[in-house]
């Protein structure tokens, strides 16, 4: 049974009370969580021989999250991800969209979900117990119509599974995308880089991008190139190979076209680490996944335990829409419409592989 406490993580910038929650099950799996960003700022979890570290990229403390532009462990929203010189059309309108990428719209804006407190209560779903996080984004927060209410969900279950759920509707037609971007290091020592994870992808296509980052609207086989994960390979096998989509990610940023047609909750990812056998499954009822191995990281952002994040120190595994849907007709559609919940399930699971 996953038990729940609460302590005072400090004050957000306009003197709000931020918390820290711990979610410890009883199979050495503590997970803690912040209801500023709803940011999942450490996951403990043992390795084959039952030692217990922490996975996880972010800080110890909250003014360092108040000050982040790295999304370390938070939620994204309202739209995951790009959207191109930060407009798109909507039944014939034009909505403009705060720029925070040069002329694109990344991760929701300049002011998005990860920046938010939320309302929180603690949950007991059949799985197991959590928090249940709500609030709101008014009609033209960052440019988007309609006034969005918002759940999402953290259980941990005695299976040691994060289960996250999302909910939402709106009072009038928008888009939306939300994603979690924390950001895994299974070795647990966060001084080392993850090119020697093996990575999974249960993905035939790619969203190739041009210079920009953003999708050309092209879905592409992975077979023969760099992008092919589905036999297990090491992350950094190919990584630095002179494919152009590397070159422009500076290593792998893209969006994966999972085999899942019909958005059933499907394994999308498997990542081992050989050294200490710690295994993180990924399931999403989601089309696509975002598989981003930390290629900005240069050292100047400084940890947790004061360690020093450099190149590839971590990756992520973003369960979300394709990037810049709304201007790619082709793509599965982000439009929620009054009337209408937008749901989604992503469920990050932690094992260990004895064979390594």
């Amino acid at each position: 049974m996953t038990a729940i406490t609460k302590e005072l993580f400090g004050k957000a910038l306009d003197g709000s009370r931020v918390d820290l929650y711990t979610l410890a099950n009883d199979r050495g799996v503590k997970i803690k969580v912040t209801n500023y960003g709803g940011i999942i700022v450490s996951i403990i979890c043992p390795d084959r021989n039952g030692q217990p570290a922490d996975i996880t990229l972010g800080y110890d403390s909250l003014d360092e999250y108040l000050a982040q532009q790295l999304y370390f462990g938070c939620i994204v929203g309202r739209y995951a991800n790009r959207i191109a010189n930060s407009k798109f059309i909507l039944n014939g309108d034009v909505y403009a969209l705060n720029s925070n990428e040069g002329n694109n719209h990344l991760h929701g804006g300049i002011s998005g979900f990860d920046k938010k407190i939320w309302k929180t209560s603690e949950v007991d779903e059949q799985e197991g117990r959590g928090l249940k996080f709500s609030g709101v984004s008014a009609d033209g927060e960052e440019g988007y119509p309609g006034r969005l209410a918002i759940t999402f969900s953290y259980i941990l279950s005695d299976a040691n599974e994060l289960i996250i759920r999302y909910k939402a509707t709106t009072d009038k037609p928008t888009i939306i995308n939300l994603t979690q971007h924390s950001m895994f290091n299974l070795s647990g020592d966060m001084s080392q880089n993850i090119l020697n994870h093996k990575l999974l992808l249960d993905a035939d296509r790619i969203t190739p991008v041009s210079s920009n980052l953003l999708p050309t609207g092209e879905l592409r086989s992975v077979a023969g190139t760099p992008f092919d994960f589905r036999q297990p390979a090491p992350i950094g096998a190919r990584i630095n190979s002179d494919d152009i989509q590397l070159v422009y990610g500076n290593g792998y940023d893209h969006n994966w076209v999972l085999n899942n047609p019909d958005g059933s909750l499907n394994l999308a990812a498997r990542v081992t680490e050989p050294n200490t056998g710690r295994v993180l499954e990924a399931y999403t009822t989601e089309p696509g996944l975002q598989l981003y191995t930390g290629n900005y990281l240069d050292g100047s952002s400084i940890g947790k335990g004061g360690v020093a994040y450099q190149q590839h120190a971590g990756f992520a595994l973003e369960a979300q829409h394709f990037p810049n849907s709304p201007n790619h007709p082709n793509f599965p559609t982000t439009v929620l419409n009054r009337g209408d919940t937008y749901s989604q399930t992503t469920v990050y699971k932690f094992a260990t592989d004895s064979t390594g």
